[in-house]
Protein backbone atom coordinates (compact mmCIF):
# COMPACT_ATOMS: atom_id res chain seq x y z
CA UNK A 1 0.00 0.00 0.00
CA UNK A 2 1.04 3.28 -0.80
CA UNK A 3 0.29 6.48 1.60
CA UNK A 4 0.71 10.09 1.79
CA UNK A 5 -0.04 12.03 4.73
CA UNK A 6 -0.96 15.31 4.35
CA UNK A 7 0.80 17.30 7.45
CA UNK A 8 0.11 21.10 7.90
CA UNK A 9 -1.51 23.46 9.69
CA UNK A 10 0.04 25.70 12.83
CA UNK A 11 -0.01 25.45 16.55
CA UNK A 12 -2.95 28.30 16.90
CA UNK A 13 -6.02 25.97 18.69
CA UNK A 14 -3.73 23.95 20.80
CA UNK A 15 -1.33 26.80 22.28
CA UNK A 16 0.43 26.54 24.73
CA UNK A 17 1.81 22.94 23.59
CA UNK A 18 1.82 23.59 19.98
CA UNK A 19 3.39 26.81 18.21
CA UNK A 20 4.29 28.43 14.80
CA UNK A 21 6.40 24.96 14.08
CA UNK A 22 5.28 22.23 16.35
CA UNK A 23 1.55 21.60 14.91
CA UNK A 24 -0.71 19.78 16.91
CA UNK A 25 0.11 16.60 15.34
CA UNK A 26 3.66 16.11 16.99
CA UNK A 27 2.10 16.63 20.56
CA UNK A 28 2.83 13.63 22.25
CA UNK A 29 0.12 13.18 24.64
CA UNK A 30 -1.21 9.46 23.97
CA UNK A 31 0.38 6.66 25.63
CA UNK A 32 1.95 4.35 23.37
CA UNK A 33 0.25 0.70 24.06
CA UNK A 34 2.02 -1.89 26.16
CA UNK A 35 3.81 0.90 28.06
CA UNK A 36 3.14 2.26 31.32
CA UNK A 37 4.95 6.01 30.68
CA UNK A 38 6.23 6.89 27.29
CA UNK A 39 3.65 8.92 24.78
CA UNK A 40 3.38 9.26 21.34
CA UNK A 41 2.33 11.83 19.04
CA UNK A 42 -0.66 12.10 16.44
CA UNK A 43 1.41 11.48 13.52
CA UNK A 44 3.79 8.92 15.40
CA UNK A 45 0.03 6.94 16.08
CA UNK A 46 -0.96 6.83 12.65
CA UNK A 47 2.29 5.95 11.60
CA UNK A 48 2.67 3.20 13.68
CA UNK A 49 -1.25 1.78 13.10
CA UNK A 50 -0.57 2.22 9.10
CA UNK A 51 2.45 -0.28 9.85
CA UNK A 52 0.52 -2.22 12.09
CA UNK A 53 -2.41 -3.07 9.01
CA UNK A 54 0.64 -3.19 6.42
CA UNK A 55 4.15 -3.72 7.76
CA UNK A 56 5.39 -3.04 3.88
CA UNK A 57 3.37 0.03 3.27
CA UNK A 58 5.77 2.54 1.80
CA UNK A 59 4.38 6.13 3.52
CA UNK A 60 5.13 9.14 2.28
CA UNK A 61 4.63 12.79 4.27
CA UNK A 62 3.49 15.80 2.19
CA UNK A 63 4.38 18.53 4.38
CA UNK A 64 6.47 22.12 4.46
CA UNK A 65 9.78 22.85 5.37
CA UNK A 66 8.92 23.62 8.85
CA UNK A 67 7.70 20.56 10.00
CA UNK A 68 10.75 18.16 8.47
CA UNK A 69 12.82 18.45 11.55
CA UNK A 70 10.25 17.05 14.01
CA UNK A 71 8.93 14.80 10.93
CA UNK A 72 12.49 13.15 11.01
CA UNK A 73 12.80 13.48 15.19
CA UNK A 74 9.19 11.23 15.19
CA UNK A 75 9.38 9.14 12.48
CA UNK A 76 12.94 8.25 11.93
CA UNK A 77 15.02 9.19 8.34
CA UNK A 78 13.48 6.46 6.47
CA UNK A 79 10.33 8.33 6.35
CA UNK A 80 9.51 9.47 2.92
CA UNK A 81 8.38 13.61 2.60
CA UNK A 82 7.51 15.25 0.15
CA UNK A 83 8.43 18.89 0.90
CA UNK A 84 6.60 22.03 -0.34
CA UNK A 85 9.01 25.27 -1.07
CA UNK A 86 5.60 27.34 -0.11
CA UNK A 87 2.04 26.70 0.52
CA UNK A 88 0.12 26.19 -2.55
CA UNK A 89 -3.33 24.44 -1.38
CA UNK A 90 -3.89 21.06 -1.80
CA UNK A 91 -3.90 19.98 -5.34
CA UNK A 92 -0.11 21.33 -6.01
CA UNK A 93 0.70 19.37 -2.43
CA UNK A 94 -0.54 16.34 -3.91
CA UNK A 95 0.64 16.31 -7.16
CA UNK A 96 4.08 17.06 -6.16
CA UNK A 97 3.82 14.39 -3.45
CA UNK A 98 2.10 11.95 -5.99
CA UNK A 99 5.35 13.00 -8.89
CA UNK A 100 7.96 12.31 -5.63
CA UNK A 101 6.48 8.39 -5.55
CA UNK A 102 6.61 8.05 -9.60
CA UNK A 103 9.93 10.20 -10.39
CA UNK A 104 11.71 9.48 -7.07
CA UNK A 105 10.69 6.65 -5.49
CA UNK A 106 10.79 4.56 -8.89
CA UNK A 107 6.62 3.38 -7.59
CA UNK A 108 4.49 2.51 -11.31
CA UNK A 109 2.21 4.94 -12.62
CA UNK A 110 -0.22 2.15 -12.39
CA UNK A 111 -0.05 1.39 -8.23
CA UNK A 112 -2.73 2.66 -6.18
CA UNK A 113 -2.00 5.59 -3.34
CA UNK A 114 -4.32 6.40 -0.55
CA UNK A 115 -4.06 9.89 1.13
CA UNK A 116 -5.68 11.15 4.05
CA UNK A 117 -4.85 13.31 6.88
CA UNK A 118 -1.81 12.66 9.68
CA UNK A 119 -3.58 13.49 12.48
CA UNK A 120 -7.47 11.54 12.91
CA UNK A 121 -7.79 9.47 15.97
CA UNK A 122 -8.84 6.44 14.81
CA UNK A 123 -9.20 2.54 15.38
CA UNK A 124 -7.08 -0.31 13.76
CA UNK A 125 -10.26 -0.40 11.36
CA UNK A 126 -9.74 2.93 9.80
CA UNK A 127 -6.41 1.46 8.32
CA UNK A 128 -7.93 -2.13 7.35
CA UNK A 129 -10.57 0.36 5.19
CA UNK A 130 -7.42 2.28 3.82
CA UNK A 131 -6.31 -0.79 2.53
CA UNK A 132 -9.75 -2.10 1.16
CA UNK A 133 -9.73 1.85 -0.62
CA UNK A 134 -6.70 1.14 -1.84
CA UNK A 135 -7.87 -1.95 -3.83
CA UNK A 136 -10.69 -0.44 -5.11
CA UNK A 137 -8.74 2.62 -6.71
CA UNK A 138 -6.95 -0.51 -8.31
CA UNK A 139 -10.49 -1.78 -10.38
CA UNK A 140 -11.18 -0.05 -13.40
CA UNK A 141 -14.96 1.14 -12.01
CA UNK A 142 -13.97 4.63 -11.00
CA UNK A 143 -11.11 6.91 -11.52
CA UNK A 144 -10.93 8.44 -7.45
CA UNK A 145 -12.40 7.07 -4.90
CA UNK A 146 -13.57 8.45 -1.28
CA UNK A 147 -13.96 7.21 2.15
CA UNK A 148 -17.29 8.70 3.61
CA UNK A 149 -17.38 8.89 7.12
CA UNK A 150 -20.35 8.02 8.76
CA UNK A 151 -21.84 11.11 10.59
CA UNK A 152 -21.86 10.68 13.92
CA UNK A 153 -23.80 14.47 14.76
CA UNK A 154 -25.11 17.55 12.22
CA UNK A 155 -21.14 18.69 12.10
CA UNK A 156 -20.58 22.48 10.64
CA UNK A 157 -16.76 21.46 10.14
CA UNK A 158 -17.09 18.75 7.17
CA UNK A 159 -18.27 19.18 3.72
CA UNK A 160 -20.33 16.20 2.77
CA UNK A 161 -21.33 13.24 -0.12
CA UNK A 162 -24.32 12.32 -0.80
CA UNK A 163 -24.09 8.72 -1.88
CA UNK A 164 -26.26 7.35 -5.02
CA UNK A 165 -27.27 4.28 -3.00
CA UNK A 166 -27.16 3.32 0.49
CA UNK A 167 -24.18 0.56 -0.51
CA UNK A 168 -21.00 -0.17 1.28
CA UNK A 169 -19.36 1.41 -2.63
CA UNK A 170 -21.62 4.06 -4.09
CA UNK A 171 -21.41 5.96 -7.12
CA UNK A 172 -21.52 9.68 -5.87
CA UNK A 173 -24.39 11.84 -6.34
CA UNK A 174 -23.57 15.00 -5.23
CA UNK A 175 -21.05 17.14 -2.95
CA UNK A 176 -22.27 19.47 -0.68
CA UNK A 177 -20.25 22.81 1.02
CA UNK A 178 -19.76 23.15 4.95
CA UNK A 179 -23.58 23.57 5.91
CA UNK A 180 -25.08 25.34 9.15
CA UNK A 181 -25.99 22.42 11.58
CA UNK A 182 -30.06 22.40 10.69
CA UNK A 183 -28.97 21.83 7.29
CA UNK A 184 -26.35 19.32 7.60
CA UNK A 185 -29.25 17.23 9.72
CA UNK A 186 -31.02 17.62 6.65
CA UNK A 187 -27.76 15.74 4.13
CA UNK A 188 -27.39 12.91 7.11
CA UNK A 189 -31.31 12.29 6.59
CA UNK A 190 -30.62 11.41 2.93
CA UNK A 191 -27.71 9.82 3.65
CA UNK A 192 -24.94 11.63 3.65
CA UNK A 193 -21.73 10.91 4.53
CA UNK A 194 -18.84 13.29 6.02
CA UNK A 195 -15.61 13.84 3.31
CA UNK A 196 -12.90 13.79 5.46
CA UNK A 197 -10.52 14.20 3.04
CA UNK A 198 -9.64 10.42 2.02
CA UNK A 199 -9.40 9.52 -0.82
CA UNK A 200 -7.59 6.95 -3.48
CA UNK A 201 -6.53 6.94 -7.13
CA UNK A 202 -4.02 5.39 -9.55
CA UNK A 203 -0.76 7.53 -9.93
CA UNK A 204 -1.50 8.23 -13.15
CA UNK A 205 -4.76 10.12 -12.55
CA UNK A 206 -3.72 12.46 -10.95
CA UNK A 207 -0.05 12.86 -12.81
CA UNK A 208 -2.28 13.70 -15.74
CA UNK A 209 -4.35 16.14 -13.78
CA UNK A 210 -0.95 17.83 -12.96
CA UNK A 211 -0.30 18.48 -16.90
CA UNK A 212 -3.61 19.29 -17.20
CA UNK A 213 -3.45 21.78 -15.10
CA UNK A 214 -0.01 22.44 -14.00
CA UNK A 215 1.68 22.40 -17.05
CA UNK A 216 3.71 19.35 -16.09
CA UNK A 217 4.31 16.29 -13.95
CA UNK A 218 7.58 15.78 -13.59
CA UNK A 219 9.09 16.31 -10.05
CA UNK A 220 11.71 18.46 -10.53
CA UNK A 221 9.77 21.30 -12.71
CA UNK A 222 7.05 21.09 -10.21
CA UNK A 223 9.38 21.60 -7.26
CA UNK A 224 11.44 24.11 -8.83
CA UNK A 225 8.44 25.99 -10.57
CA UNK A 226 6.69 25.86 -7.23
CA UNK A 227 6.04 29.19 -5.81
CA UNK A 228 4.14 30.22 -9.68
CA UNK A 229 2.02 27.16 -9.47
CA UNK A 230 -1.49 28.01 -9.03
CA UNK A 231 -3.49 27.91 -5.24
CA UNK A 232 -6.21 25.57 -6.28
CA UNK A 233 -7.66 22.68 -3.82
CA UNK A 234 -7.78 19.47 -4.57
CA UNK A 235 -11.11 19.47 -3.96
CA UNK A 236 -12.06 22.00 -6.41
CA UNK A 237 -9.32 21.15 -8.82
CA UNK A 238 -10.23 17.12 -9.12
CA UNK A 239 -12.90 15.46 -6.93
CA UNK A 240 -16.20 17.94 -8.26
CA UNK A 241 -14.61 17.95 -11.45
CA UNK A 242 -14.64 13.94 -11.94
CA UNK A 243 -17.66 11.84 -13.60
CA UNK A 244 -15.76 8.32 -12.46
CA UNK A 245 -16.00 8.69 -8.44
CA UNK A 246 -17.31 6.66 -6.15
CA UNK A 247 -17.45 6.04 -2.21
CA UNK A 248 -16.87 3.64 0.05
CA UNK A 249 -18.47 4.07 3.27
CA UNK A 250 -16.82 4.37 6.35
CA UNK A 251 -18.75 3.56 10.04
CA UNK A 252 -15.62 3.38 12.54
CA UNK A 253 -14.61 5.93 15.13
CA UNK A 254 -12.88 9.03 13.17
CA UNK A 255 -12.04 12.27 15.25
CA UNK A 256 -10.57 15.62 14.48
CA UNK A 257 -8.67 16.39 17.12
CA UNK A 258 -8.36 20.13 16.13
CA UNK A 259 -9.49 21.86 19.79
CA UNK A 260 -8.62 20.65 23.43
CA UNK A 261 -12.25 20.30 23.78
CA UNK A 262 -12.07 17.34 21.22
CA UNK A 263 -8.82 16.48 22.09
CA UNK A 264 -9.06 15.60 25.71
CA UNK A 265 -12.35 13.31 24.98
CA UNK A 266 -9.79 11.30 23.39
CA UNK A 267 -7.02 11.20 26.11
CA UNK A 268 -7.07 7.46 28.03
CA UNK A 269 -5.73 9.48 30.92
CA UNK A 270 -6.91 12.87 32.95
CA UNK A 271 -3.39 14.14 33.77
CA UNK A 272 -0.21 14.08 31.68
CA UNK A 273 2.98 15.22 33.53
CA UNK A 274 3.72 16.20 36.49
CA UNK A 275 -0.05 17.45 38.58
CA UNK A 276 -1.89 16.46 41.28
CA UNK A 277 -6.06 16.89 41.07
CA UNK A 278 -8.71 16.81 44.18
CA UNK A 279 -12.09 16.94 43.53
CA UNK A 280 -12.39 17.61 39.71
CA UNK A 281 -14.97 16.35 37.49
CA UNK A 282 -14.64 16.27 34.00
CA UNK A 283 -10.68 18.16 34.10
CA UNK A 284 -7.36 17.68 31.95
CA UNK A 285 -3.81 18.91 32.68
CA UNK A 286 -1.30 18.48 30.25
CA UNK A 287 2.16 19.81 31.64
CA UNK A 288 5.47 20.23 29.76
CA UNK A 289 7.32 21.43 33.00
CA UNK A 290 9.71 20.43 35.01
CA UNK A 291 6.77 21.91 37.97
CA UNK A 292 4.10 20.51 39.43
CA UNK A 293 0.67 21.92 38.92
CA UNK A 294 -2.34 21.27 41.72
CA UNK A 295 -5.69 21.59 40.38
CA UNK A 296 -8.67 21.54 43.04
CA UNK A 297 -12.30 21.60 42.76
CA UNK A 298 -12.58 22.42 39.17
CA UNK A 299 -15.04 21.42 36.45
CA UNK A 300 -14.99 21.26 32.94
CA UNK A 301 -11.75 22.70 32.53
CA UNK A 302 -8.28 21.90 31.00
CA UNK A 303 -5.52 23.14 31.95
CA UNK A 304 -2.37 22.81 29.84
CA UNK A 305 1.68 23.91 30.73
CA UNK A 306 4.20 24.56 28.30
CA UNK A 307 7.48 26.41 27.94
CA UNK A 308 4.92 28.50 25.23
CA UNK A 309 2.91 29.49 28.52
CA UNK A 310 0.30 28.11 31.00
CA UNK A 311 -3.35 27.66 29.80
CA UNK A 312 -6.70 27.15 32.00
CA UNK A 313 -9.58 27.22 29.91
CA UNK A 314 -13.27 25.72 30.24
CA UNK A 315 -13.46 23.41 27.74
CA UNK A 316 -15.95 24.30 25.35
CA UNK A 317 -14.68 28.20 25.61
CA UNK A 318 -10.97 26.76 24.83
CA UNK A 319 -12.20 26.27 21.20
CA UNK A 320 -12.28 30.03 21.06
CA UNK A 321 -8.33 30.45 22.25
CA UNK A 322 -7.15 31.80 18.59
CA UNK A 323 -8.05 35.13 18.56
CA UNK A 324 -6.05 35.36 22.32
CA UNK A 325 -3.03 33.46 20.94
CA UNK A 326 -2.36 35.71 17.80
CA UNK A 327 -1.90 38.95 20.47
CA UNK A 328 1.30 36.66 21.92
CA UNK A 329 4.45 38.11 20.77
CA UNK A 330 6.80 35.49 21.54
CA UNK A 331 10.15 33.67 20.37
CA UNK A 332 9.65 29.98 19.77
CA UNK A 333 10.45 28.11 23.14
CA UNK A 334 10.42 24.55 22.51
CA UNK A 335 11.18 22.95 19.16
CA UNK A 336 12.22 19.39 17.75
CA UNK A 337 15.20 19.34 15.51
CA UNK A 338 15.91 16.55 13.05
CA UNK A 339 18.79 15.58 15.32
CA UNK A 340 16.47 16.31 19.32
CA UNK A 341 15.19 19.10 20.95
CA UNK A 342 15.76 22.19 22.31
CA UNK A 343 13.44 24.58 24.91
CA UNK A 344 14.45 28.24 25.68
CA UNK A 345 14.84 28.19 29.80
CA UNK A 346 15.94 32.00 29.75
CA UNK A 347 15.56 35.19 27.80
CA UNK A 348 17.75 38.21 28.56
CA UNK A 349 18.57 41.60 26.76
CA UNK A 350 21.89 40.39 25.75
CA UNK A 351 21.86 36.52 26.55
CA UNK A 352 19.43 33.31 25.53
CA UNK A 353 19.86 30.24 27.77
CA UNK A 354 18.50 27.14 26.21
CA UNK A 355 18.40 23.32 27.02
CA UNK A 356 19.30 21.18 24.23
CA UNK A 357 18.93 17.85 24.06
CA UNK A 358 20.75 15.07 21.51
CA UNK A 359 19.80 12.14 20.59
CA UNK A 360 22.65 9.15 20.50
CA UNK A 361 24.03 8.89 17.32
CA UNK A 362 22.79 12.78 15.45
CA UNK A 363 24.73 15.97 15.43
CA UNK A 364 23.81 19.46 15.03
CA UNK A 365 25.07 21.11 11.94
CA UNK A 366 29.16 22.54 11.65
CA UNK A 367 28.22 26.25 12.57
CA UNK A 368 29.31 29.28 12.77
CA UNK A 369 27.77 32.54 14.39
CA UNK A 370 29.23 36.07 13.69
CA UNK A 371 27.53 38.50 16.19
CA UNK A 372 27.45 35.91 19.43
CA UNK A 373 29.28 33.94 21.71
CA UNK A 374 28.65 30.59 22.78
CA UNK A 375 29.18 28.47 26.11
CA UNK A 376 28.20 24.33 26.21
CA UNK A 377 28.10 23.05 30.09
CA UNK A 378 27.31 19.15 29.07
CA UNK A 379 24.98 18.02 32.11
CA UNK A 380 24.37 14.28 30.93
CA UNK A 381 25.83 11.81 28.40
CA UNK A 382 29.10 11.91 25.89
CA UNK A 383 30.04 12.65 23.05
CA UNK A 384 32.28 14.58 20.85
CA UNK A 385 32.63 18.40 20.08
CA UNK A 386 34.11 19.50 16.69
CA UNK A 387 35.38 22.84 17.33
CA UNK A 388 37.49 24.77 14.30
CA UNK A 389 38.13 21.23 12.98
CA UNK A 390 39.69 19.79 16.03
CA UNK A 391 37.48 17.22 17.25
CA UNK A 392 37.50 16.26 21.62
CA UNK A 393 35.41 13.74 23.58
CA UNK A 394 32.78 15.85 26.15
CA UNK A 395 31.39 13.81 29.30
CA UNK A 396 28.76 15.43 31.60
CA UNK A 397 30.65 18.50 33.65
CA UNK A 398 32.73 19.61 30.62
CA UNK A 399 32.35 23.30 29.49
CA UNK A 400 33.08 24.33 25.85
CA UNK A 401 33.72 28.06 24.77
CA UNK A 402 32.77 29.10 21.25
CA UNK A 403 33.91 32.69 20.38
CA UNK A 404 32.01 34.35 17.69
CA UNK A 405 33.00 33.32 14.26
CA UNK A 406 34.32 29.69 15.49
CA UNK A 407 32.70 26.98 13.52
CA UNK A 408 31.43 24.26 15.84
CA UNK A 409 29.41 21.31 16.40
CA UNK A 410 28.54 18.61 18.95
CA UNK A 411 27.86 14.81 18.31
CA UNK A 412 25.46 12.64 20.96
CA UNK A 413 27.64 9.45 20.68
CA UNK A 414 24.66 8.48 23.91
CA UNK A 415 21.95 10.97 24.75
CA UNK A 416 23.47 14.36 25.44
CA UNK A 417 22.40 17.15 27.20
CA UNK A 418 23.81 20.71 26.98
CA UNK A 419 22.73 24.08 28.35
CA UNK A 420 23.62 26.02 25.80
CA UNK A 421 24.09 30.19 26.84
CA UNK A 422 24.38 32.47 24.31
CA UNK A 423 25.57 36.41 24.63
CA UNK A 424 25.58 38.80 22.35
CA UNK A 425 23.61 42.20 21.84
CA UNK A 426 22.26 40.81 18.68
CA UNK A 427 20.98 37.43 19.02
CA UNK A 428 19.13 35.80 16.19
CA UNK A 429 18.25 33.14 14.65
CA UNK A 430 19.02 34.13 11.05
CA UNK A 431 22.95 34.78 12.50
CA UNK A 432 24.27 31.25 11.56
CA UNK A 433 26.29 29.83 8.50
CA UNK A 434 26.28 26.45 8.04
CA UNK A 435 29.29 24.11 6.84
CA UNK A 436 30.72 20.91 5.75
CA UNK A 437 32.73 19.39 8.49
CA UNK A 438 36.43 19.29 7.69
CA UNK A 439 38.39 16.12 6.50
Amino acid sequence: MNVILLSGGSGKRLWPLSNDIRSKQFIKIFKKPGTDAVYESMAQRVYRQIKSADSSALITVATSKSQVSALHNQLGEDVGISIEPCRRDTFPAIALATAYLHNVKGISEDESVVVCPVDPYVNDDYFEALKTLSKLADMPSANLVLMGIKPTYASEKYGYIIPETGENVSKVSSFKEKPDAKTAQKYISQGALWNGGVFAYKIKYVLNKAKEYLGTSEYNELYSGYADLPKISFDYAVVEKEPSISVMRFVGEWKDLGTWNTLTEAMEETIVGEAIMDSCENAHIINELSMPVLAMGLKDVVISASPEGILVSDKNKSSYIKPFVDQIDQQIMFAEKSWGSYQVINVESESLTIKVTLNPGHRMNYHSHERRDEIWVVVFGFGRTIVDGIEKPVKAGDVITMAAGCKHTVVADTELRLIEVQLGNDISVRDKQKFEIEQ
